[in-house]
């Protein structure tokens, strides 16, 4: 098991990536994954210089980031899967930034990162919905893999460290944010309202590239690095 992180942490170091976690998400994935319950959490922090130039709206900058982030991140997972599978395992990678179209869950992936990487023990999620780093704040990208290869795992899921601070909700120009803080196992709907936020986006942003990314939440967050 210390190999395969070993392994792991080093591919992702050698890539471009900036942290790495391990977790058994079992309990928490759909139905046909479930014959993968380790999960591999790969994190890159983004530019400090880039989110610190939003104001009131996303950048042009800014959607070219996010967008290189996510393709360097799914690289690195491909590489991973790879890996495991020249090992003789199974590995099932799920993309840095994709929603289902016919999910159970409007707004959603197949799978969410921030679930593995908090089961990690790399942070929490805060105000915003977000994951929030306990290093890096919110400031981050994730990408998962699920796999059938047994990993040295952190069975830590750390409480929201948000407490009273309401700036991301303040700032929230979809005004999408409850206030409310996130408890392990709470509906998204409690914290945030992905339909509004998504929609809000389309509508004002969508020249910018990437009408459902908008960095105002990260970018008011007081955690960071």
């Amino acid at each position: 098991m210390e190999k395969f992180k070993d392994d792991i942490e080093k591919i992702v170091k050698e890539l471009g990536g900036t942290f790495t976690g391990f977790s058994y998400v079992q309990e928490k994935l759909p139905q046909k994954l479930k014959a993968y319950p380790y999960a591999v959490t790969v994190g890159i922090h983004l530019s400090e210089a880039i989110i610190d130039e939003i104001d009131d709206k996303p950048t042009f900058t800014y959607f070219n980031h996010y967008r290189s982030v996510n393709s360097l991140i799914d690289q690195i997972l491909l590489r991973i899967v790879l890996y495991l599978q020249d090992c003789g395992y199974k590995a099932y990678s799920i993309p840095a930034s994709q929603s289902i179209p016919d999910s159970d869950i409007p707004f959603s992936a197949v799978f969410p990162h921030k679930t593995a990487a908090v089961r990690a023990g790399l942070g929490w999620i805060g105000k915003n919905g977000l994951f929030i780093s306990s290093r890096y704040g919110p400031r981050v990208r994730l990408g998962t893999i699920l796999t059938d290869a047994q990993l040295p795992v952190t069975d830590e899921v750390l409480e929201s460290r948000c407490g009273s601070c309401r700036k991301c909700v303040e700032s929230c120009p979809a005004m999408a944010l409850t206030g409310n803080c996130w408890k392990d196992g709470c509906e998204r709907e409690r914290v945030v309202d992905a339909k509004a936020c998504s929609e809000y986006m389309n509508k004002h942003f969508k020249h910018i590239g990437r009408g459902s990314v908008c960095g105002i939440c990260i970018k008011v967050c007081p955690r960071t690095c």
